[in-house]
């Protein structure tokens, strides 16, 4: 397991215990306290305080926009493991311009499998699919999946380039 992927996973498991404690203790000691018993040598401690800082601050947005892209599912119905795999995801997607909007759906969807239910994969893909399609729909692409991309054309561009000529067939 990678370091972030770590991370992520303990994020979502401090989450989770912050939300079925209605808020009792907060997100970030809860981490903390987290990281101390289950990763102490975690590289990414950093990273993984940004987005549990970073959901918080966010919370009414990202649950706004969860509630948007998933009509039928209203937020107190949604799963707790779920509900935070989705504040997660949807942090990443809108507002960590460092992580690709991919990378960040990938990485939910994996969240969702390990520790959700038989179908939250498809519904954390399903929801945050939608999100990404409606940022590109109003020209919000991430700078960091621009880059990508051009890399991506270049790279093919190149191979056309000094790919060899077809030889000829008589």
């Amino acid at each position: 397991m990678s370091n972030r992927h770590l991370a992520r996973a303990l994020t979502l498991q401090s989450l989770y215990e912050w939300d079925f404690h209605r808020g009792e203790q907060g997100a970030p000691e809860i981490l903390e306290r987290n990281i101390e018993e289950f990763a102490p040598e975690l590289d990414e401690k950093e990273f993984a305080s940004k987005l549990v800082t970073g959901v918080m601050e966010k919370l009414e947005e990202i649950d706004a926009t969860i509630t948007q892209f998933a009509p039928d599912w209203p937020l107190p119905k949604i799963t707790t493991v779920d509900r935070n795999v989705l504040r997660i995801g949807t942090y990443e997607l809108k507002y960590d311009n460092e992580i690709p909007s991919k990378v960040a759906i990938n990485e939910a969807i994996e969240l969702a499998k390990t520790f959700g239910g038989e179908s939250s994969g498809k519904f954390v893909n399903g929801v945050l699919g939608a999100v990404y399609r409606d940022q590109l729909a109003k020209g919000l692409e991430k700078e960091v999946d621009k880059e990508k991309k051009e890399k991506k054309e270049d790279e093919a561009e190149k191979k056309d380039v000094t790919a060899e000529p077809a030889p000829e067939v008589p």
